[in-house]
């Protein structure tokens, strides 16, 4: 990025700069993504068209209200951005349902593991050093009543929603910065897209509070979520693209232990 910003600082135009960085390995839609971050106009006809716009869940949040009515729980906003869209809630979960998922999930923890686009499957990855496991879609009680706060909260069916993922992440632990949708070009990603198509949006809740970072982070906005237990963080994507600006991370924790709740919306009923 100091290098774009460098050539175009010196005035290089955008059609030698992509032509250069396509030399050196880089997709249209980095180097598009990557130009327009530094602040530079690309024209349409430099690069391959954008992938097409899929529907999105959204809250409410045309008379910008400082609450929404989530059926059984005021749910607070405490911040929203629009590109790329995030929305941070406070009081999603109260201390006894974070509590209570914790428990139903400990025992079933392992390794967590990525989708491996290259064939469909699920592969270890060292970007991601936490221990997780997956409920099934109103596997129980508590995850069931969750599901449908969501499903209200975002406007978005709870038959689109994957099951929900609980993560843990002790001292040291990081989730380095990724995106959430499905890398079109990949081998494995048709066989991935059988289940419900793209990923259109992601919902992670925190159930506890570490003693230090474990932030949720969008490095190309310069943003932190900071972990508050039952509040949580919604972020959505209209296309598998990295002009949604969507890349985030988890940060490591710096003391103490991270419990997180992942929700991962798809385009259409997941199963």
């Amino acid at each position: 990025m100091q290098w774009i910003k460098d050539q175009v600082a010196a005035g290089t135009p955008a059609p030698a700069l992509l032509h250069s960085m396509r030399d050196v390995g880089w997709s249209d839609a980095l180097a598009r993504s990557a130009l327009e971050l530094a602040g530079m106009d690309v024209p349409a006809d430099l690069v391959a068209p954008l992938p097409a716009a899929s529907a999105l869940p959204e809250p409410d949040l045309e008379n910008e209200p400082c609450n929404i009515d989530a059926g059984d729980r005021q749910v607070q906003v405490l911040m929203s951005m629009e590109r790329p869209r995030i929305v941070v809630f406070g009081n999603l979960l109260s201390g006894e349902e974070c509590d209570a998922i914790i428990a139903a999930a400990r025992p079933r923890m392992a390794r967590s593991l990525t989708v491996a686009t290259q064939s469909g499957g699920e592969e270890v990855n060292d970007d991601r050093t936490s221990n997780g496991m997956f409920f099934q879609r109103g596997e129980n009680d508590i995850v069931h009543r969750v599901e449908e706060r969501i499903a209200r909260l975002v406007n978005w069916p709870m038959e689109n929603g994957e099951g929900l993922q609980v993560l843990h992440y002790g001292p040291g632990a990081e989730y380095k910065p990724h995106h959430d949708y499905f890398a079109p070009n990949e081998p494995g990603t048709p066989t991935i897209l059988k289940r419900g198509g793209q990923r259109v949006g992601t919902l992670v809740i925190y159930l506890n509070e570490p003693e230090g970072g474990g932030g949720t982070i969008f490095p190309e906005v310069q943003l932190q979520v900071m972990p508050r237990r039952g509040n949580a963080v919604f972020f959505s994507y209209a296309r598998p693209d990295p002009s949604t600006r969507t890349l985030h991370g988890g940060a490591p924790v710096r003391s103490g232990e991270k419990w997180i709740a992942t929700k991962w919306l798809r385009e259409r009923e997941f199963n």
